[in-house]
């Protein structure tokens, strides 16, 4: 063999040998790159994953928060329309109550009343009272009843007040606390569970 070919069989050679190691880096670098690549599209589809999670929870609260700011609307004027009603109600009944005071059957309703509080007495000392608007009624109802009544200090709608001294009771038929108890307590019910 001549040196010639010795040189080129060593060429061949070495050539040979880089080529299967620049091959099997070229492989080995191909492979990590794939596996970096692999991991770098699950590492981009978990974050898009939690971008879409983060963006879906966003959306739910700012329709909760876009809810909830409408149910106020509607709860302020569902009241708002309550009071309204309310208002109209109470004073349809108030209405009602100066009819049946101006009406026959008031001076026997405040008969009655004065009665229910002197048996309440039961003999002792007991002050009935009228409100003023009433004061004209008076000398009827003592003749009705045989009962004295005094025109009340103290203003009320209707009705009939009355104190026993040495039992410390104030018995009150009158319109006035009956209507703003009412009217506080009121409230209107509905929907399924009051039909």
């Amino acid at each position: 063999m001549t040196v010639e070919e010795k040189l080129q069989h060593f060429y061949d050679v070495a050539m040979g040998e880089a080529k299967k190691e620049a091959e099997a880096m070229l492989n080995e670098h191909q492979e990590k790159l794939n596996t970096q690549l692999e991991q770098h599209k699950q590492d981009k589809l978990r974050q898009a994953e939690q971008d879409i999670k983060t963006e879906i929870d966003n959306a739910k609260r700012e329709v909760n928060k876009a809810l909830s700011a409408q149910q106020l609307v509607i709860k302020r004027d569902w009241s708002r329309k309550q009071t309204e009603l309310k208002d109209k109600l109470f004073n349809e009944v108030k209405d009602m109550l100066e009819t049946f005071m101006a009406s026959a059957d008031y001076e026997p309703y405040l008969a009655e009343k004065i009665m229910e509080a002197h048996k309440i007495a039961a003999g002792q000392e007991i002050h009935i009272f009228v409100t003023a608007a009433d004061q004209t009624r008076i000398p009827s109802l003592v003749s009705r009843t045989g009962i004295p009544v005094e025109v009340s200090e103290e203003a009320f709608i209707g009705g009939i007040k009355a104190i026993i001294p040495d039992k410390n009771i104030l018995i009150d038929y009158s319109f006035l606390d009956s209507f703003i108890t009412l009217r506080k307590e009121f409230t209107f019910d509905g929907g399924i569970q009051h039909e």
